[in-house]
């Protein structure tokens, strides 16, 4: 059972939509008290880091998610806006992450390509960075997903980079370290690759 942790953004029927098509069962978590016959997160987000970091403290949702993470070591997947909450900090507020990633989250600013557009919108391709579950290094080439973003995640250690994608320069598209999962593109809004990932997503 895959728990999807509403609070207050994110694409929330499109993930447990996409879920349950390729075979999965799901919920949505309308609060802390939902955790119960849960054995996977995902931590969806689209919008403003401050704003995402507000819904989660104001739902009482971070001591519980630390406990089930960080002690447990229930698998998490954060997606766009949700990886980005992952980390330590980011460019776009004030508040601090959640910090399970030795991460920031800084602007896409890449002077050397002054006309670069921003947000980072549309499909791309990715290039995995090591051997992982999530993804078919053998079908690397034929990997697109669906980004929109303007921030991007710098991970201090560069072994918690799951995969890159290139705009401007190569920026994180998925990060993972232990049980904890993110990626920066949409894979519910990503087609046969979208399908695919989740598959792999559920049967961890």
């Amino acid at each position: 059972m895959i728990g999807i942790i509403n609070y207050g953004l994110g694409n929330i029927k499109s993930i447990q939509n996409i879920i349950r098509h390729v075979g999965g069962t799901c919920k949505i978590l309308m609060s802390p008290e939902d955790f119960d016959g849960v054995d996977k997160l995902i931590l969806p987000g689209v919008g403003a880091f401050d704003h995402g970091m507000t819904g989660l403290k104001e739902g009482n949702w971070i001591e519980p998610l630390d406990k089930l993470v960080l002690e447990k070591k229930v698998p998490v997947l954060g997606i766009c806006l949700g990886m980005q909450l992952l980390c330590k900090s980011s460019e776009e507020g004030i508040l601090p992450g959640l910090g399970w990633v030795d991460a920031s989250v800084i602007r896409i600013n890449f002077p050397e390509i002054p006309n670069l557009k921003i947000p980072h919108m549309g499909w791309n391709t990715i290039e995995i960075t090591k051997p992982n579950p999530l993804f078919e290094k053998e079908v690397l080439s034929e990997q697109r997903f669906y980004f929109v973003h303007s921030y991007h995640v710098h991970c201090n250690d560069n072994q918690d980079v799951l995969a890159t994608a290139p705009y401007g320069r190569k920026v994180t598209a998925a990060l993972s370290r232990e049980n904890i999962f993110g990626v920066q593109f949409h894979p519910e809004k990503s087609h046969k690759f979208g399908k695919e990932f989740f598959k792999r997503y559920i049967a961890l």
